[in-house]
């Protein structure tokens, strides 16, 4: 928001001297709501955004978008043509054991102890069973709730997870793979077990086209030596709902300190997460400087 605000303070002061309309979206939402409807009725963010006409009135020829990365030096412009950042599922599992007595755990079916057999052999989707070869994916569980009492076997656990991936036909098995694994292991205890998955965002996408357009700008405001080009991120971004509809181009601003080992940085998502704020003005020149290069191009 810090960045986009200073960029139309920028563009703002010299609009006379624009050949078009820029529109800047501040857009809600990017990571979800919390109440996400498991047959993926409700919709958010930049979808929704979509919907509602953001880009049309006037009619939006082609849209730019950044985030900042802690894996990136503070200062640091990254970018990659075509597929950049993966597309993200959301993932249910409900098991359904029979509650018993700690105390005799032979009198019911344990869906916690299911639940961790399920959870590792989720894994082996990845490492036994899609070939690692072709694109990068992940499954990942990231809540597990059962039970409420220390002496009592619950009767269901119910999990949440994310999924990533980069080919639709890899997607779609390892949606497959992960349904046969759960339903099976459940069985194999007596259990129960319901999958379900929605499909969240597809893959952000830079359009070839546009991005070998911008590249020179974005390297010029860089420097030499103070760009790179991204490798492909397993990390997702709901900004592939502007892409499918116009050229679209996502890069990362770096906000590590110079001198941290960015491998080591706190992630985005870290309470340790932090920002060396002087690198926000980098992400102000690279949008102002896009943007007044593609409207000058775009008028030859």
């Amino acid at each position: 928001v810090a960045i986009l605000m200073a960029t139309a303070e920028v563009l703002a002061g010299m609009k006379d001297q624009l050949p078009g309309t820029v529109k800047f979206i501040f857009q809600p939402a990017e990571e979800s709501p919390a109440d996400i409807e498991p047959d993926g009725t409700n919709i958010w963010g930049a979808k929704q955004m979509v919907a509602e006409g953001v880009l049309e009135n006037p009619k939006v020829d082609a849209i730019f978008g950044l985030h900042v990365s802690s894996g990136i030096e503070s200062g640091k412009l990254a970018w990659r043509s075509g597929p950049a950042m993966a597309a993200a599922d959301q993932f249910w599992i409900d098991v359904k054991g029979r509650q018993t007595h700690g105390a005799r755990p032979w009198g019911g079916i344990d869906p916690i102890v299911v639940s961790s057999q399920i959870v590792l052999g989720l894994q082996t989707i990845q490492s036994r069973q899609v070939n690692a070869m072709l694109e990068p994916s992940v499954i990942t569980v990231g809540t597990i709730h059962g039970g409420n009492r220390m002496n009592i076997v619950p009767e269901k656990v119910e999990m949440m997870g994310t999924i990533r991936t980069y080919d639709e036909g890899m997607k779609k098995d390892i949606h497959a793979r992960m349904k046969r694994t759960t339903e099976s292991i459940a069985a194999s205890s007596g259990a129960e077990a319901t999958f379900r998955v929605v499909e969240l965002y597809n893959a952000t996408v830079n359009q070839p086209a546009l991005t070998e357009k911008m590249a020179p700008t974005l390297k010029r405001v860089a420097g030499d030596g103070n760009w790179m080009l991204a490798p492909k991120a397993t990390a997702s971004e709901d900004f592939s709902f502007y892409q499918e509809k116009v050229p679209g181009l996502f890069f990362n601003l770096g906000v590590t300190p110079k001198g941290t080992d960015v491998t080591k940085a706190p992630s985005n998502h870290s309470p340790e997460f932090y920002v060396d704020e002087p690198a926000l003005i980098h992400g102000v020149r690279a949008l102002s400087n896009l943007t007044v290069d593609y409207m000058t191009m775009a008028q030859r």
